[in-house]
């Protein structure tokens, strides 16, 4: 059995209807254990994020996709508080070799929501971990990978509600990258 698990900030819902996507596409893979963690208000102290079951749960996990929108050219400041603290994984090289993907949000068609991705692909490598990227061709007929990113699932929401977006496409790309993550985290457990 592989674990998936999918930590992400959200600051109006729309990142968590995409982070629910990407771990549908992780759980419809045969043994593929899935953990959707949000980095909750709660978890962020004086700056610092602090939820040690979150992070043990990390360190048990095959495979960890992050996920933020992308607000001002990066990642949320949640999420950065959250990455800030793995400073000790880092050290004791706890979540080397683990596989890594990542996916954002943001308001307009680019949006600097590669920026973002670039951010969660340098946390990766600083972590020693193996990036996935989305493996979609852009702008498909039916919506996938419209936005056009290969480095992992990019989506877009304006002031919609998050019943309306991110829309079908973007949430299909988004079970995409995480079904193509789970797949490989049961390759690499044999």
């Amino acid at each position: 059995m592989a674990t998936v698990s999918i930590i992400y900030f959200s600051g109006a819902g729309h990142t968590t209807k995409l982070a629910e996507a990407v771990a549908k596409g992780a759980a419809s893979v045969g043994g593929v254990k899935t953990h959707l963690m949000a980095i909750n208000d709660d978890d962020i102290v004086k700056g610092r994020y602090q939820n040690d079951g979150a992070l043990t749960q990390l360190d048990a996990s095959d495979a960890i996709i992050f996920g933020s929108p992308t607000y001002m050219g990066g990642p949320a400041a949640q999420f950065k508080a959250f990455a800030d603290t793995t400073g000790p994984k880092w050290y004791m090289g706890a979540w080397r070799d683990k596989l890594a993907a990542g996916f954002t949000i943001s308001g307009s068609p680019s949006g600097d929501k590669f920026s973002t991705l670039q951010y969660f692909f340098t946390l990766a490598m600083q972590h020693g971990m193996i990036w996935v990227g989305l493996g979609e061709m852009p702008a498909q007929p039916n919506g996938i990978n419209r936005v056009g990113g290969f480095s992992g699932a990019m989506a877009q929401a304006g002031q919609e509600s998050p019943d309306v977006a991110p829309n079908e496409g973007d949430k299909q790309t988004g079970e995409i990258l995480g079904r193509r993550v789970a797949n490989y985290a049961l390759k690499l457990k044999k």
